[in-house]
């Protein structure tokens, strides 16, 4: 969402694996910036130092951005801040941009990391939403880009309250809890995403509000909406043999739905003028399939 809403005149370099040695992370940034013509680390930050004076002299500004840096490693956030030294008398020639959980703080405050803290020109925290109201605006926010026609009436006031509560107002959890909620309310025809919605999915996931966990019955009971045999067979329908072939194999012999990697900031916007509807947006969800490996793309 944040690379869309850049002009032409920006190049933007993505880096989401945070488990990449220093080689194999100056291979993604040769990859990144198509240079193929190097052997060693010092033949390819030539290279990258002729590409960003070019881009550099022509006024177009170049951005490297590093998803999950709270994972990186020490060896790797050192290259990092080696690369901070591109830049002409005037401007730096790349900007980095570091993205991750609030871990990122403490990495960068170890004490082989100080020079690389004392280069970061601006901070941005994402502080979690404080209220009910936020919340319901978030929700109503995110489905309005992706072209739902009454974004505000989707949810329900009573799960978008219980949504508050088991996220504790953070926005990842909301985004888990809503994706999955459209997804289970589009396969049970519900026009509207309840509260009894919201909390099979909580509990599903394991995000019931601290103050209400499942006692062993209530854990043992079959599903409001459908059973775990049939969130199986609903995940096969959806997604093949779990890979996204959409062939209908066997559903995996597990209980436990895949993790969803899906978050709200890059909702797939339904195709035409047409607003979109609930039964859109569930279709939207089925199709794309929610065992996506990237870092999120949908509601």
């Amino acid at each position: 969402w944040m690379m869309q809403r850049l002009d032409r005149t920006v190049m933007v370099a993505y880096i989401f694996n945070p488990r990449l040695s220093v080689p194999e992370f100056y291979q993604h940034l040769a990859a990144l910036f198509d240079i193929q013509n190097w052997e060693t680390k010092s033949g390819l930050l030539i290279e990258l130092g002729k590409v960003l004076e070019t881009r550099h002299s022509r006024g177009l500004r170049t951005v490297l951005i590093i998803d999950e840096a709270h994972g990186l490693s020490p060896y790797v956030l050192e290259e990092v801040r080696l690369l901070g030294n591109f830049e002409s008398d005037t401007a730096k020639q790349l900007q980095i941009v570091l993205t991750g959980q609030p871990e990122l703080r403490n990495v960068l405050n170890y004490p082989d990391l100080r020079q690389l803290k004392q280069r970061v020109a601006l901070r941005c925290d994402i502080k979690a939403l404080p209220n009910v109201e936020e919340t319901a605006r978030y929700i109503a926010s995110r489905l309005s880009v992706a072209g739902a026609a009454r974004a505000a009436d989707i949810f329900s006031p009573g799960a978008i309250d219980y949504i508050f509560r088991c996220s504790e107002g953070i926005p990842r959890n909301i985004n888990n809890l809503c994706d999955n909620a459209l997804l289970n309310g589009f396969a049970a025809s519900e026009p509207i995403i309840s509260r009894a919605i919201i909390e099979e999915v909580a509990a599903t996931f394991d995000l019931l509000p601290r103050d209400r966990k499942p006692t062993i019955a209530e854990d043992n009971e079959a599903a409001r909406i459908f059973s775990a045999a049939g969130r199986a067979e609903l995940w096969a329908a959806g997604n093949g043999n779990g890979h996204g072939n959409g062939n209908g194999h066997e559903a995996p012999q597990t209980s436990r739905l895949p993790e969803p990697q899906i978050v709200i900031n890059e909702f797939v916007r339904i195709g035409g003028d047409t607003p979109a509807t609930l039964e859109d947006v569930g279709a939207a969800f089925s199709r794309s399939g929610l065992g996506r490996g990237t870092n999120g793309q949908s509601l």
